[in-house]
């Protein structure tokens, strides 16, 4: 295995620090091009997995049709979850562009596939398979920032709405639903936090040394 450089190491955390959740609002319309696609989906393929179970399936969706019968779930699940902010925080809510699913080039919908036999590493945490299809979506998203590619990861959605309008065998689990596209632009930071819906914790707050008091 190649000796990675600080340059390497400088990259890679500029990458990590440039990553953005893309909404509707900044997507053009430009499509992406299917190497592109290709090595986003061979980042997701080659992330971290329980047992080396690779518990992940891609679904590739560019098909306007079937993006407005998702779109149309989003909508009603957003309308329950604007009832969950209070006044100040819910007059920003419905300000805010949370998806990019017509906008975008395309959507791919991630499910997890779980294993019809024991699994190295899952048989007392079950949830470990899951955590292994969220660790490939980081690949993607890294791998699509480091192509100046949008993503939005939208998860008001109703995943068994999902699974039906998709298709997808009644023991697929839907982990994410992604936007990708080009964008007009990256923000310097993240967009909740420039509109101050959150402050960045600061990383004393949240590490712990050796145990918790």
């Amino acid at each position: 295995m190649s000796k990675f450089t600080q340059e390497n190491i400088e990259t890679l955390e500029q990458i990590i620090l440039a990553r953005r959740d893309v909404r509707g609002n900044r997507f053009i319309d430009k499509p992406v091009a299917q190497k592109d696609i290709d090595k986003i989906l061979f980042a997701g393929v080659n992330a971290p997995s329980v047992g080396f179970s690779q518990p992940w399936e891609f679904v590739v969706i560019k098909d306007v049709a079937i993006r407005n019968k998702i779109k149309e779930s989003f909508f009603e699940e957003n309308e329950k979850a604007k009832q969950l902010f209070e006044e100040k925080k819910a007059d920003a809510y419905t300000q805010l562009k949370l998806e990019g699913i017509i906008e975008s080039a395309l959507n791919i919908a991630v499910f997890y596939k779980p294993s019809n036999h024991p699994v190295l590493g899952q048989t007392t945490m079950k949830e470990a398979g899951v955590y292994s299809v969220v660790c490939a979506i980081q690949n993607m998203w890294l791998m699509a920032r480091a192509l100046d590619i949008g993503l939005g990861w939208v998860s008001i959605l109703d995943p068994n709405k999902i699974k039906a309008i998709l298709n997808a065998p009644e023991d697929r689990q839907l982990i994410g639903y992604l936007c990708l596209g080009h964008v007009d632009k990256f923000y310097e930071s993240p967009e909740l936090e420039r509109l101050q819906w959150e402050k960045r914790k600061n990383i004393n707050d949240v590490v712990i040394k050796e145990s918790y008091q």
